[in-house]
């Protein structure tokens, strides 16, 4: 992370843009010339498609103190959103690396799809901010990548090595069960060029989510691969791909195949329980006793009991979203509890893993990814015991509302209570969803308050997790679920970060 060197540079260079004007266009005189040369990727480095290279340089060679300046001027010349964000997320995959953890300095990648998601959300005026956020905390990530890793860029694919087309599959296959990061860069590489989005990120999701390591990181990037892909262009998927394929390895250092690592045991088990679940499901009744039920056993049970569990529960006709009522409010709770990063990323492997769930096409897989939730649960749950720091005892099923003071200024009322007493308002935001069933009110002012107060990567991919999850909760969940998630968004009192209010000066 680099909350506070990205929030100076980013103050620097947009202070420049709103005291100048956008109007002017002398800073067209300091952008990088792109020569026809420049435009064909170098042949040590990953290839890019030919019509975004030039922009994706702009943004790896442009120095940090004139990027922002020079990239609204660009979008004031006509540079769309989209290019500009596939220009960003193959920036980062091209010049950060996930290694040693999928985390870190690669949240510069890993937050593009939050930022996305926030743009899509945002009042058109509004709609650059969070983009030109990411972009400058790109800037940071790669200074860090330089730092750490001794400046790694992506390197071009072993053509040589890769399989052929009729192959590609096996080998991806053989490739991630052997935990070759050589052998799946090559069958990566083969799979895009000859298989469709669907068809390989069905794969994908077999391995992605199979152990926990990188506090979910791992899943958390083939979720948001997908969804910025979906937008981007399966065009730019190689690179992409070729980056997570990498991230999906990380271990300890040992082979995962030689030790029985408590990182491996769930996903090994759980191939097995997927198995066992019975063929109808999917067609379970909602039970609210079954999502209390569960809860208790989220609290106390181990990882493996836990989906052993879940399988009990499906197998007695209660349908999955009872389940995933439970797992998102454990998962919360576990936040509520704690407070910290690892309750923060129990929230978000639990809405990525949700979202993996719901594009899987595979049965088996399906289930597996489920069974995977409800084993991740309970470790993240251990992990911020582990991890220490202030606690209290507080169930989220047993919150009690708190009436508000001014029923109607409500919104305004819990947004300031975050920054006071958190506690306090998420009590209260139980009361404004029992009273308002359709929240928006609440859910658009937590998400502009990101754009005013919000400094780190973790702010804009906490919120887009939440945001997006209160609707997948069930209705008599969900106001828990928002409470409890009240532990990690900034209030109205927080301290203002300026830069997105100059960014939005500039560009008006």
């Amino acid at each position: 992370m680099f909350p506070s060197g990205s929030r100076r540079s980013f103050l620097q260079s947009a202070a420049g843009a709103a005291i100048l004007g956008l109007s002017d266009l002398r800073f067209v005189s300091q952008l990088p010339v792109v020569s026809a040369d420049e435009v064909k990727s170098k042949p040590d480095l990953v290839r890019l498609q030919p019509e975004i290279e030039p922009l994706v340089r702009f943004l790896e060679e442009t120095p940090r103190e004139k990027l922002i300046d020079e990239t609204i001027v660009r979008i004031k010349g006509g540079l769309s959103y989209q290019e500009l964000l596939a220009a960003l997320f193959l920036a980062g995959v091209r010049n950060v690396e996930p290694r040693p953890s999928v985390g870190f300095k690669f949240h510069a990648v890993l937050v593009v799809n939050s930022a996305h998601l926030a743009s899509l959300a945002s009042p058109d005026r509004e709609r650059w901010l969070p983009i030109l956020w990411a972009v400058d905390h790109f800037k940071g990530a790669q200074a860090q990548n330089v730092k750490e890793r001794d400046g790694w860029r992506m390197p071009a694919v072993n053509e040589a090595g890769m399989p052929p087309a009729h192959r590609a599959r096996e080998a991806f296959i053989d490739a991630m069960e052997q935990w070759d990061a050589a052998a799946a860069d090559v069958a990566v590489a083969a799979l895009v060029r000859n298989s469709g989005a669907d068809e390989v990120f069905e794969l994908f999701s077999r391995y992605a989510p199979r152990d926990f390591r990188s506090i979910g990181h791992k899943a958390i990037f083939l979720a948001n691969s997908r969804r910025t892909l979906d937008c981007i262009g399966w065009q730019h998927a190689e690179p992409v791909l070729r980056s997570l394929a990498y991230a999906m390895m990380a271990n300890e250092g040992k082979d995962p195949r030689q030790a029985d690592s408590p990182a491996d045991r769930a996903g090994r088990q759980n191939r097995d329980l997927a198995t066992r679940i019975q063929p109808e499901w999917r067609s379970g009744r909602i039970d609210a006793g079954a999502t209390t039920e569960f809860l208790a056993t989220l609290r106390q049970a181990s990882d493996l009991d836990a989906a052993k569990a879940a399988v009990d529960l499906l197998n007695r006709g209660v349908g999955p979203q009872s389940l995933w009522d439970a797992l998102f409010d454990s998962a919360g709770e576990v936040l509520l509890r704690r407070p910290g990063i690892v309750g923060l990323h129990a929230v978000t492997t639990t809405n990525a893993l949700r979202y993996l769930y719901g594009a899987a096409a595979d049965d088996v897989t399906r289930r597996w990814i489920l069974l995977q939730c409800a084993s991740f649960v309970p470790s993240f749950r251990d992990a911020a015991v582990a991890r220490g720091g202030s606690s209290n005892d507080v169930l989220v099923d047993k919150l009690e509302p708190l009436p508000l003071a001014a029923p109607q200024e409500a919104v305004a009322e819990i947004c300031a209570d975050i920054s006071r007493d958190k506690m306090t308002a998420a009590r209260k935001v139980l009361t404004y969803v029992r009273t308002n069933p359709k929240p928006k009110p609440l859910l658009d002012a937590a998400r502009l308050l990101i754009f005013a107060k919000g400094n780190d990567a973790h702010d804009y991919k906490f919120s887009a997790a939440v945001l997006e999850d209160f609707y997948h909760t069930g209705p008599e969940w969900r106001d828990k679920y928002l409470a409890a998630c009240v532990f990690n968004l900034t209030g109205s009192g927080d301290r203002d970060n300026s830069l997105m209010q100059r960014a939005k000066s500039a560009l008006s």
